[in-house]
């Protein structure tokens, strides 16, 4: 019997004999396993970036929004009809003992006209509390106060995108006066960034106003009715679910609404939007993944395929290896060595390139990656499964020659 140290000598000779096909052999394992390590790197990455977006948000933070309306046998989703009044508001805000804060938050698309540029972003009216809620510092100037809200104000607060935009990197905003629709506005502070949101929207490309502002001189109100949605902080990220469950059944009662009606409302957690998202996310990740492994079998076809020739090509060495001792389990195993040299030098290879592709993805856009232990060791145990599962037809293959005939083979 052969030593697996003299079995692993004799088969890389015999790759190093015929170092471009080897080379050209590993190929589909090295891209298979380097798009596995690029994909799921990437994906990965985003999921981190997308819980660290949302939980800088507040992971204490729920969203109430207006529900659905049904009317003319038609019905429309979430929001389509204003059902959360001014009345709900406060009633959030002083009756319920879980929850800390609450801000109403409407928005709309306009121009922000300076004294040199115009650029057109998100107008927010917000109240003081809004920027508690979202756990928002202010890195310049002064915040929104209750007497902007009960004067509604001209004033407001921009993010760090506009204040790039309308006044320069390297400019002090506040002070300034810019016009939303003809009215002027005077710059009160600069919030600090908060980078891209879950769905990839700039939070920094953002103004906010007094709610009362925005109610009077940007959109009209709607009478009672907030034209938004509230934003609610508990007061702890342990109470989260109790101020969820007391806010609903609050509103329930404020709508008077039967047992068996739906919510006219919604109420989302921070929580439940990560979840959703990096689950989405995963699924994702998993489906590029898997297409991704195909090229590991097609990888591992080529392996097979040029093992046989190899075996064709080696007829006479085997029958001289037989002719001098060696058996059939000696044969089998070095061949089956070979394809699992050839499967593991392609799946290392492969995890380095896909490591590096993962990265100049990320350099390239803006993006995170993180890099799996499990994920590369997974990788590299596929490949070398697959360097075994289509080198043991070939190796087979070759232990089974009839050394006489190997022999005379020419």
């Amino acid at each position: 019997m052969i030593s697996i140290g003299e079995t692993l000598r004799v088969g890389m000779q015999a790759l190093g004999r015929n170092k471009m096909r080897a080379a050209l052999t590993a190929l589909g394992i090295i891209i298979g396993v380097a798009a596995v390590i690029c994909m799921v790197a990437i994906g990965e990455g985003a999921q981190t970036r997308v819980r660290a977006q949302i939980e800088g948000a507040g992971t204490n933070v729920l969203m109430v929004m207006s529900g659905s309306s049904v009317g003319g046998g038609m019905r429309g989703g979430m929001g389509s009809q204003p059902t959360l009044t001014w009345d709900d508001l406060r009633a959030i805000q002083t009756e319920l003992p879980t929850v800390r804060a609450a801000s109403p938050q409407a928005r709309t698309m306009s121009q922000v006209v300076s004294d040199t540029t115009t650029w057109t972003t998100t107008i927010y009216g917000v109240t003081p509390d809004f920027f508690a809620i979202r756990n928002w510092a202010i890195v310049r100037g002064t915040a929104l106060t209750a007497s902007d809200q009960a004067g509604a104000a001209k004033n407001l607060l921009i993010g760090q995108t506009v204040s790039e935009k309308l006044f320069g990197a390297s400019a002090d905003p506040v002070g300034q006066t810019v016009r939303i629709r003809n009215a002027p506005y005077t710059v009160i502070g600069v919030l600090d960034k908060k980078g891209q949101a879950g769905m990839g929207q700039d939070q920094d490309d953002a103004v906010f106003i007094p709610i009362s502002a925005y109610t009077t001189r940007v959109q009209g109100g709607l009478s009672k009715f907030i034209p938004g949605m509230i934003y609610i902080s508990a007061v702890s990220s342990d109470l989260i679910d109790d101020a969820k469950r007391d806010i609903e059944s609050l509103l329930r009662t404020r709508h008077r609404l039967d047992l068996e009606q739906e919510n006219d409302f919604s109420v989302i957690s921070m929580s439940e939007m990560t979840g959703t998202l990096t689950s989405a996310m995963s699924t994702m990740t998993a489906l590029l993944s898997s297409i991704a492994l195909v090229s590991l079998v097609v990888g591992g076809i080529g392996v097979m395929n040029i093992m046989l020739v190899s075996v064709t090509e080696r007829t006479r060495e085997i029958g001289i290896r037989m002719a001098v001792g060696a058996q059939p389990g000696d044969i089998l195993l070095q061949f089956l060595v070979e394809a699992l040299v050839l499967a593991i030098i392609g799946g290392a290879i492969g995890v380095l390139l896909g490591w590096g592709a993962a990265a100049l993805v990320a350099k390239s856009f803006g993006w995170t990656t993180t890099i799996r232990t499990d994920i590369v060791l997974l990788a590299l145990g596929v490949s070398g499964l697959v360097g075994v599962i289509f080198g043991i037809y070939p190796a087979r293959k070759a232990s089974l020659l009839d050394p006489i005939e190997a022999l005379r083979y020419e």
